[in-house]
């Protein structure tokens, strides 16, 4: 009878979308390039829902209070919505600005000529519905050779939010007006900086630590075993950035295609996890991804220690 119980529990939990139990995956299903965040005293993870491209048409969202028990929010955005989005729909990013969240994604694998790129929605709660701010793609144009996908939005220290995007091996870092309507001219004139470290493939990330810029990506290939993270360190945004060195990569005992990671530092504590997507040991189907949370750890002097992957995920409740 125990036994049986316990099983119409997790049937239950299955349900409700929540998982109770501190592991990595942090929630069952197929999600990648995970995009963390803090809203309102609680955790937020955005992530692609991980499918063949024509089954990417919707985004759903999940939140914690303490990296363990996660709530789904299903379907926060689908392409019911934005008209002009008929697939692989990517790659969140999301902030906060005055009391609105914004919602940044990549839809329909984009290529010269053709409809699609960058979009941006934006609604009144961190779990939507979001709706589409400006019905067309804020990105289309390939500029530098970068695909515009992968966006990854920054509020500098000055208050100035920067766009910071690109896939096929080039990135590039736009302006963004104060409304998130458009992009604008940097003071020398030009619409897109190219930023391109070396090694540089797609999956742009940037924080701020100790005032210096630590700049992260992904190279390799996606749907290979060789996926990893990268970073390089700067004083300014738009860099130069050196590439540093690999902080996340595949691990024969735990998982492989380790990559596309965002950054979640902890409120008032100098305590940072990396949120990352990773293929479990077997699979070999591309879309075959979970999104998972570690600890990321500095040295001395500032640098990044290579993380350890792990079955066991983090805890960790906000005050």
């Amino acid at each position: 009878m125990k036994a049986k119980n316990l099983i119409l529990t997790w049937a239950a939990l299955a349900i409700t979308g929540i998982s109770q139990a501190q592991q990595n995956p942090i929630f069952p299903g197929w999600y990648a390039d995970p995009e963390g965040i803090v809203y309102n005293n609680e955790y937020w993870v955005y992530p692609t829902y991980s499918a063949p491209y024509e089954q990417q048409i919707f985004f759903d969202a999940y939140s914690s209070k303490d990296l363990v028990t996660w709530k789904k929010h299903p379907r926060i955005l689908d392409n019911t919505e934005i008209k002009w989005a008929h697939k692989a729909m990517w790659a969140p990013s999301v902030i906060e600005k005055d009391g609105k969240y914004y919602f940044f994604f990549g839809a329909n694998d984009v290529h010269e000529g053709e409809i699609g790129g960058i979009g941006v929605a934006v609604a009144d709660r961190p779990e939507g519905p979001y709706k589409d701010l400006i019905g067309k793609p804020l990105i289309n144009e390939i500029v530098n050779g970068a695909q515009p996908i992968d966006q990854f939005v920054f509020k500098d220290k000055d208050g100035q939010y920067y766009l910071f995007y690109g896939g096929w091996q080039h990135c590039n870092v736009v302006k963004l007006s104060d409304d998130f309507k458009s992009i604008v001219p940097f003071a020398d004139g030009t619409i897109h900086k190219e930023i391109t470290p070396e090694g540089y493939v797609e999956g742009p990330f940037m924080f701020i630590k100790d005032n210096k810029y630590y700049f992260m990506w992904s190279e390799g290939g996606w749907g290979l075993p060789n996926y990893k993270v990268a970073y390089a360190i700067s004083d300014s945004p738009f860099g130069p950035f050196k590439r540093i060195g690999t902080i996340l990569e595949q691990d024969p005992e735990i998982a492989t295609g380790a990559g596309h990671n965002s950054v979640i530092k902890v409120p008032n504590e100098d305590k940072y996890y990396i949120v990352y997507h990773r293929r479990p040991l077997g699979k070999k189907a591309s879309f075959e991804r979970e999104t998972c949370i570690d600890e990321m750890h500095f040295d001395e002097n500032g640098f990044i220690k290579p993380v350890k992957m792990t079955f066991e995920g983090v805890k960790h409740e906000l005050k």
